[in-house]
């Protein structure tokens, strides 16, 4: 079977093609070109909003801030030493500017500003720029509710605060909400460059979900697991987890969240009459997607999705639409979950949300709309305000019965949009359809 399995892929490689992957050097000039656009043109704005006009960003190598992670050069696969970052924003003098108290440049965006012939001490050297600007706000990435805004490490804040003056220990505040809205605000430049990321996710499952990959009653879910890892990094791409497919037929089994993720079986074999699901994601250009999608496996004689499983979907379907018309600036993720259940209640439909925002990350910083186990609200990171210029996964799922099953089946569903002044839109469209597997050629006669 495994040899089985290897040519399938190797052919399918050869057969199946994308939009262009660009080769690394042309990723490097694009990734230090958005963050060269996030620093000038977005940075000044957040820090202004938040009322912090000094940003301390602390990083050991190989111990990084998951916010100084998106501020490196492309060439920089990690910190180096102990590497701090400082921002100042004096909106009145017209002032901004990046500081390295570092060996070397941070890149091309943020200059070295330390003198070791006379701050031979690194907290010093900081010290000296903080006295020299006398902020009245200094941000600090701590935060109880967001972890990729809690970076600062306990080791660097005993250390920063030991050094600090009376004067200035005062003034440091966390950087929480600024932190959490560096990484959840999505560029022009960004919004270019994702839908080519979500169509190729896609792509990627509508391939893998097809006779080409799948020979009912031979292929494992396992065997397309690892053509999903395999595919993705044979076009360029990498994923930030490993992705998952699992199935729903007509058997005793009920589905249970848990199922899903570490109760399913690894090596079940897929059948004619399954549902199959995925959940994959790739990361690109610093960017991640998310998705989860649908195919069936027709039975001898069927050449469409059952109308049970077909209504079934419909349903999840319209979960996504009552979910993402909740969606509304400074409205809370708790807030909408609360609206968007209730809604969903009185369409008598059985639902669960746990939609989370996208980006720089795949379970990205923002306003979290529910988790599966918690669907009367996450506290912390569901009260976040929704804001504009954001990335979603609405991920979610529906119940319904199958009579034939004499059982209920979930629809679960997970597609990447994006929330600005306009509306919500999906960044590349959204499966309205199930899959099937094989593919029925319409014109050829039963």
């Amino acid at each position: 079977m495994r040899n089985y399995f290897f040519l399938l892929f190797l052919l399918t490689t050869v057969c199946f093609s994308h939009a262009q992957v660009i080769p690394m050097r042309e990723q490097a000039k694009v990734i230090d070109e958005i963050l060269a656009d996030r620093f000038n043109n977005l940075l000044p704005v957040l820090m202004e909003r938040n009322g912090i006009d000094m940003w301390i960003v602390i990083s050991r190598e190989y111990n990084e801030d998951p916010v100084i992670r998106t501020m490196l050069p492309s060439t920089w696969i990690s910190a180096r030493r102990r590497t701090i970052i400082v921002f100042y924003n004096n909106p009145e003098k017209k002032v901004f500017e990046k500081l390295a108290i570092a060996r070397y440049n941070v890149g091309e965006n943020i200059k070295a500003e330390w003198d070791m012939t006379k701050f031979p001490n690194q907290w010093d050297a900081l010290l000296n720029i903080i006295t020299t600007r006398n902020p009245k706000k200094i941000g600090i990435n701590t935060s109880t509710h967001h972890n990729q805004a809690d970076g600062l490490d306990v080791t660097d804040y005993n250390e920063l605060m030991q050094k600090m003056p009376a004067a200035f220990k005062s003034k440091v505040v966390s950087a929480e909400n600024l932190a959490v809205n560096w990484l959840e605000t999505r560029t022009e430049r960004e919004m270019q460059i994702y839908p080519q990321l979500v169509y190729a996710t896609r792509k990627i499952i509508e391939e893998g979900f097809s006779e080409k990959v799948i020979t009912p009653g031979i292929t494992t879910t396992d065997d397309v697991v690892w053509w999903f890892r395999e595919k993705i990094r044979s076009m360029g791409y990498d994923t930030w987890f490993h992705p998952s497919v699992s199935v729903q037929r007509n058997d005793p089994q009920n589905f249970e969240h848990l199922r899903s993720f570490s109760n399913r079986p690894k090596d079940d074999v897929i059948q004619p009459g399954d549902l199959l699901h995925v959940d994959i994601g790739i990361t690109y250009l610093r960017l991640n997607t998310d998705v989860q999608e649908h195919a069936y496996i027709l039975r001898p004689g069927e050449t469409e999705v059952p109308k049970s499983i077909r209504d079934a979907f419909t349903k999840a379907n319209r979960l996504q639409d009552i979910l993402t018309s909740q969606f509304k600036q400074g409205k809370t993720g708790n807030q909408i979950l609360a609206d968007a259940l209730a809604q969903a209640k009185k369409e008598n439909i059985e639902a669960v949300i746990y939609t989370h925002p996208l980006g720089f990350h795949g379970h990205a910083a923002g306003p979290t709309i529910g988790m599966w186990d918690q669907q009367n609200g996450v506290p912390g990171a569901g009260d976040f305000p929704m804001n504009f210029r954001t990335a979603y996964s609405i991920e979610l799922n529906a119940a319904s019965d199958i009579p034939e099953w004499k059982k209920s089946i979930r629809i679960m569903l997970e597609q990447d949009g994006y929330f600005d002044e306009n509306s919500f839109r999906y960044i590349g469209g959204r499966q309205k359809e199930i899959y099937v597997v094989p593919r029925m050629n319409k014109n050829v006669g039963n």
